[in-house]
């Protein structure tokens, strides 16, 4: 797999024709077509969510080769899955209708795209059961090798929040009585309710997968430069295991570039000086370098940024005062490579990581934070499409009560 090609950005415009087709051939079956049978506007749900997946899966490939670390990247991932569980539910509700022809009328099609958000959550909470309490596990042991600090108990506190939630709505949908007003305002509320919370269950598998395979990509041996991104010191100025093990995953890489193919890379150790740390986390690295044999000459020092994000612009700017056209590569902890890819994107540089190892009770709570962090470097985008499939279920709900 070629990350970070300079192929064409996949274009998925063509789906929102294709939907706006479904949408309404499905709404003339329903409301205008009374003589035809209901398996016909199933037909047409199975069609377009068909299409839908293998759209979302085939632009997944396609983005991951053209930039992995995108935002495009965890939504593809995510919204195949729900496309999946949505062909299978009208896959079995043409099994019904073929088996009971006069079981179901055209307008039950609404009725299951409307409860579609609320049947995702049921069918996905065995998953959501299983992640919940291997992040409770990996916590635990988190806090007893790492301390009672509140960014611990972030992983236990996503737990509780979605097995909380799924309970929450299947028990407030269970059972809902009064006029026909109040049943549908009910609806609407629980659906916009499960809407919230399948985007962010979507963008949270979706973010799993991106995240392992960014993690787990090996960049080509034709690096001109490598950026280690810092992550805290120690009281005497030395790296922490989990900045060592960025270094040791750089030079891993250097060794191997430079067996393979005999070409020399710039190692740019970046990070700046935290409010406790004796010096900066640049010349922490500096000197773990030295000791492992790299020249002096083969290390430049940023020593400015305090986020990830200042970790690439200012690495950038050293690096283009030598190359502006350089290959570059960075190193940092596996569970950071995405955040990162995006951030360097952001900073206008194109560049691949390489992820290092760390524990294995670190790595889920980890992940977590970077999740979130992801989702707040990406608000406008977020609220867009959020907001746009609370309207879609909004008037999906409306829809089927008529």
């Amino acid at each position: 797999m070629q990350i970070n090609s300079k192929e064409e950005r996949p274009k998925t415009y063509g789906l929102v024709v294709l939907t706006c087709v479904a949408a309404a051939l499905i709404l003339y079956l329903v409301f205008f077509a009374k003589e035809v049978h209901p398996i016909a506007a199933c037909t047409v749900a199975i069609v377009y969510f068909s299409i839908l997946m293998v759209s979302f899966v085939l632009a997944f490939f396609r983005q991951i080769r053209f930039n992995l670390y995108s935002y495009n990247t965890i939504f593809y991932v995510g919204f195949a899955l729900f496309s999946l569980s949505l062909v299978m539910t009208f896959a079995m509700v043409m099994r019904w209708l073929l088996s009971e022809p006069e079981l179901f009328g055209a307008d039950y099609i609404l009725w299951i795209l409307s409860d579609s958000a609320k049947n995702y959550m049921f069918v996905s909470f065995p998953f959501v059961l299983l992640f919940s309490g291997g992040l409770c596990v990996s916590n635990i042991s988190l806090i007893r090798h790492e301390g009672r600090r509140f960014v611990n108990f972030v992983g236990i506190f996503l737990s509780v929040l979605m097995l909380g939630g799924a309970i929450f709505l299947y028990a407030v949908d269970y059972y809902a009585t009064g006029s026909q007003m109040e049943v549908m305002i009910h609806d609407l509320l629980t659906n916009i309710y499960a809407s919230v919370y399948l985007y962010f269950e979507c963008m949270l598998i979706g973010t799993i997968v991106a995240g392992v395979i960014a993690a787990r990509y090996e960049p080509e041996t034709d690096k001109d430069f490598l950026i280690i991104l810092g992550c805290g010191i120690r009281k005497d100025g030395t790296p922490t295991p989990i900045l060592k093990s960025r270094i040791d995953r750089a030079l891993s890489f250097y060794r191997k570039q430079k067996a393979e193919t005999g070409k020399e890379l710039v190692f740019v150790t970046s990070g700046g000086q935290g409010p406790r740390e004796v010096t900066t986390e640049s010349s922490s690295m500096k000197r773990y370098l030295l000791e492992q044999g790299i020249p002096e000459t083969q290390i430049i020092e940023e020593d400015k940024s305090t986020s990830t994000f200042e970790n690439m612009k200012y690495s950038k700017a050293k690096i283009f005062e030598v190359d502006p056209e350089a290959k570059i590569a960075f190193s940092t902890s596996n569970y950071h490579v995405f955040r990162s890819g995006t951030l360097s994107r952001k900073a206008k540089m194109r560049s691949v990581g390489m992820g290092a190892p760390t524990k294995w009770y670190f790595w889920p709570n980890a992940a977590v934070r970077e999740f979130a962090g992801l989702v707040a470097n990406h608000k406008g985008k977020q609220a867009l499409i959020l907001g746009g499939i609370i309207v879609v279920y909004l008037i999906l709900t409306i829809l089927s009560y008529r």
